[in-house]
């Protein structure tokens, strides 16, 4: 892969490659049908995980512990050819082991007996159609219907097979497993009822299910946001084995930054026209967008610069002349912008005339790349499937009534444009969306629609309608910015994460970065000295286990017919090429390919030199690549060489932390991800926050209320003013805390994902999870800045011992980076607090069996 897979995506693609290995058996096996789906929202990366999959599915993948399928084919279908291209070249994109010539779409020219192992064929439903060149000739329904006429249906054009006849005979084929892909799995399924029993199939339930003498696809995958409809289609037809679904946790992708955090939304404040109006403002955030990712690209000297684009979005009847008008309010606004930045994605592919500009057709899905284009004018959701990262504004002439086109269009551009979260900065993790034609009452159901996700758009992070954005406080000292950036922030574990793989990672980056120079040699030979001294330290094991290598052990059975009786005889024979490839390669799992390979080539030139006498020290290579298997089989080995790798990748990480530090984002993040794979949790740096969208009202029981506005806090507008809506225990806590001797500032901890916003890691149902407390406070004592952090803490969750116990472990680690940590919570009508820098509270909590119980006992104190 040319992408290092997220964890979640990681995490998706060995359940899903459990699942083609189970069907791959069924079907092999016991000519058993299997089906099952992957539910990913939008943004989270479905074509990098397929390929991923493809991958392991065509060359084996030894992390993952996946044996290629050598007679694998793979259809990938969807309703739209356009997808179908921009699939093709994602996967292109993402891969480095699927050639170009791997990736066929099949045209109506296509005419093969079978399809080919080792390829992936594109398919829509046009394709599919009664009417095209591809299936003319072969109705399955039809003929299955005349099976009993003598003469067959003439074919046109002399062809030799249809697509049906190709899809048959690939199934039929023993050495050939038929893989259905299906993109966006949810459309094209029908509404599986009795009476449909009787109607026509849908093109795709044929595909899935078969039809007259054309058997169903042995393998099917689901790909979509929802795949409800799917799942039940499957069941209700009964004909293939329903495996687990693989989900994709949505909290994990909206971590990942490769969704925006944050959709803000203007509407009018009163009723009346006010397009103009709105469309001179989202030209504003345009230029003020397109001023951003300049500064940024230019600060962090990076060569290209995210081109930001808005959407207009139109009805479906749109007036060329409305469309005229807001292009010439666009063009006063901005005059920067060229006549020539305008284009459109109407089904009319034909060049437009709004008002005295001619706009030009584009494919929807080479607006990414063509930069020329800044406006775009669309009506619905372009098209399924379609997202533009940097389509950063959209203003939507769309009707109240046409919330679902608006929300489907917005959950086209919630993409990042780098594929990562920009540090700190709201400004550009933000969309912006402008809806003229909304009033107060009819955004909440956008609002409501954009928050719980459907099929189209992904749940967003936040959604603010009324709101203003906040900077650092011109007052913050360096020191007390340079006291929140040195705080540690804790990363989620990754489940299977592999500390060889992480060591491999890091030295290549800091090889590639001149930061140590020779880091990959460096690396696998301190890990060679590791597994010498393991050698040494277990030798008779390591033997004993090479001799069973060497050697195959087996009982033969000895049948008396006449007696009835069975008698067995052992036996043993030496090892083939085969056996010992095989024991390799199950050890180059533990050690990673890479390292048993330059293991094996350190072991070799210790006995031979391959200049000297090559024959030798081939002879050589074989005796290491024995030594190596026996190795893996010593069940002590995976946690030596585990350990061992994992301290030497942390003492880099912490001996070359300086240097990381002052490299740009982009790289900067690439460490970032290397840090967090790990099965524990780990420490990283917090990231001063440049720029943030805070609420400034809400609206409760058609009331609007306004959040009251604080001082002091680190970030605030050009008052010097904070929006926050407080409840009562944290209203208490801030005003206690701004009374302290030496306070300067608080900081209210961002509950959404971010490099800014400080996470500490817990466990709950034995699986780890992030929780973010409410405070951070700053002050100054005996000349230096010292940190409190505070956590008013509910107790009727289920989750608040767990949440507890993980700040408990926390302070244990870090307690030196804080002059407090205490987690405030009401107890008996007044707030108590448990103080977390105190080893006994520690041991109490970690043996308590409630979080209500510690506040109520002599652990807790007093707040105040």
């Amino acid at each position: 892969m040319k992408f290092t897979l997220k964890d979640y995506q990681r995490d998706a693609v060995r359940d899903a490659l459990a699942n083609l290995k189970d069907a791959q058996d069924d079907w092999r096996r016991k000519s058993r049908k299997s089906a099952f789906s992957l539910t990913a929202v939008t943004g989270a990366g479905k074509t990098v995980m397929a390929a991923a999959a493809f991958e392991a599915l065509f060359h084996g993948d030894d992390e993952l512990d996946f044996d290629a399928d050598p007679g694998a084919v793979v259809i990938w279908f969807s309703d739209d050819p356009s997808l179908n291209e921009q699939t093709r070249f994602r996967l292109m994109e993402a891969s480095d082991r699927i050639n170009h010539s791997d990736l066929v779409v099949v045209e109506n020219t296509f005419n093969r007996h079978r399809f080919e192992a080792g390829k992936i064929y594109f398919l829509n439903t046009q394709k599919l159609s009664k009417n095209s060149l591809l299936v003319r000739g072969h109705d399955p329904e039809q003929l299955a219907a005349k099976a009993g006429d003598l003469l067959p249906e003439t074919r046109p054009d002399l062809r030799a097979y249809t697509i049906w006849d190709t899809i048959q005979n690939t199934i039929e084929d023993p050495a050939l497993t038929l893989y259905l892909v299906l993109d966006e799995a949810h459309r094209g399924m029908g509404t599986p009822t009795t009476a449909s029993q009787n109607t026509k199939s849908t093109i795709v339930q044929r595909l899935i299910n078969g039809v007259g003498s054309v058997p169903g696809i042995p393998v099917v995958w689901g790909i979509s946001a929802t795949v409800e409809r799917f799942n039940k289609a499957i069941e209700f037809a009964g004909k293939h084995i329903k495996l687990p679904n693989v989900v994709v946790d949505a909290t994990k992708v909206q971590e990942s930054g490769l969704i925006k955090d944050t959709i803000l939304l203007d509407i009018p404040d009163e009723a009346g026209d006010f397009d103009t109006v709105l469309v001179r403002r989202a030209t504003d955030k345009l230029k003020t967008s397109t001023l951003a990712w300049a500064e940024y690209a230019t600060r962090q000297e990076e060569a290209g610069t995210v081109v930001p684009l808005m959407v207009l979005q139109v009805p479906n009847t749109p007036d060329p002349s409305e469309i005229g008008r807001a292009l010439d309010t666009i063009f006063d606004r901005y005059p920067e912008l060229p006549p020539a930045s305008v284009a459109h994605v109407f089904g009319e592919h034909t060049t437009q005339r709004f008002g005295n500009l001619d706009v030009p057709y584009i494919e929807p899905q080479r607006v990414q790349e063509s930069t020329w284009v800044r406006l775009l004018i669309a009506k619905d959701a372009i098209s399924t499937g379609w997202d533009c990262p940097r389509a950063e504004v959209m203003v939507s002439f769309r009707a109240a009534s046409d919330r679902t086109h608006i929300t489907q269009l917005l959950g086209r551009m919630v993409r990042s444009p780098l594929a990562r979260r920009i540090p700190g900065n709201d400004r550009l993790n933000a969309v912006d969306c402008l809806l003229p034609k909304f009033n107060r009452k009819t955004v909440e159901e956008v609002v409501d629609a954009l928050m719980k996700g459907d099929d189209s758009a992904p749940p967003s992070g936040r959604i603010l309608i009324d709101y203003v954005e906040v900077k650092p406080h011109p007052d913050a000292s360096a020191a007390v910015w340079e006291a929140f950036e040195a705080l540690p922030s804790q990363t989620r574990p990754q489940r299977g994460a592999k500390p060889a793989k992480r060591l491999t990672a890091l030295a290549h980056e800091l090889a590639f970065d001149d930061i140590l120079p020779g880091a990959g040699s460096l690396a696998h030979a301190e890990m060679h000295k590791a597994l010498d001294a393991f050698q040494e330290s277990q030798n008779e094991k390591i033997e004993a286990k090479r001799k069973s290598v060497m050697t195959v052990d087996g009982k033969t059975v000895i049948a008396d017919m006449k007696g009835k009786e069975k008698s067995f005889d052992e036996f043993w024979e030496d090892a083939d090429v085969a056996v010992i490839d095989d024991a390799y390669r199950r050890a180059a799992r533990i050690f990673s390919p890479d390292i048993a390979r330059t293991y094996v080539e350190h072991l070799a030139q210790k006995v031979a030199s391959v200049d000297d006498d090559p024959e030798e020290y081939l002879e050589a290579i074989v005796e290491a690549r024995v030594t190596v298997a026996g190795l893996g089989l010593v069940t002590e080995v995976q946690a030596f060489f585990d350990e061992e790798a994992d301290k030497l990748a942390k003492a880099w990480l912490t001996m070359y932390a300086p240097q990381i530090k002052a490299l740009n984002d982009d790289q900067k993040e690439t460490y970032r991800q290397i840090i967090e794979m790990s099965t524990e949790p780990q420490s990283v740096d917090l990231a001063k926050p440049e720029s943030r969208y805070e609420a400034t009202k809400a609206r409760e029981n058609d009331k609007e209320i306004v959040f009251p506005i604080w001082k002091n806090h680190l970030l605030c507008d050009k008052d010097g003013k904070y929006p926050a809506e407080l409840n009562d225990w944290e209203r208490t806590v801030v005003e206690a805390e701004s009374k302290r001797t030496g306070f300067s500032f608080w900081y209210r901890n961002p509950q959404q994902p971010g490099q800014s916003s400080l996470g500490i890691a817990y466990v709950e149902d034995e699986q780890f999870k992030i929780v973010r407390p409410d405070f951070v406070f700053f002050a100054e004592q005996d000349g230096k800045v010292v940190v409190d952090l505070v956590d008013p803490h509910g107790l009727h969750l289920a989750d608040a011992l767990p949440k507890l116990q993980g700040l408990a472990v926390y302070a244990e680690s870090y307690g030196s980076a804080y002059r407090r940590i205490e987690s405030v919570a009401e107890a008996g009508g007044k707030l108590r607090v448990l103080d977390l820098t105190r080893a006994d509270v520690r041991a109490a909590i970690k043996d308590a069996k409630s979080a209500k119980g510690l506040y109520e006992g002599t652990w807790a104190g007093d707040y105040g």
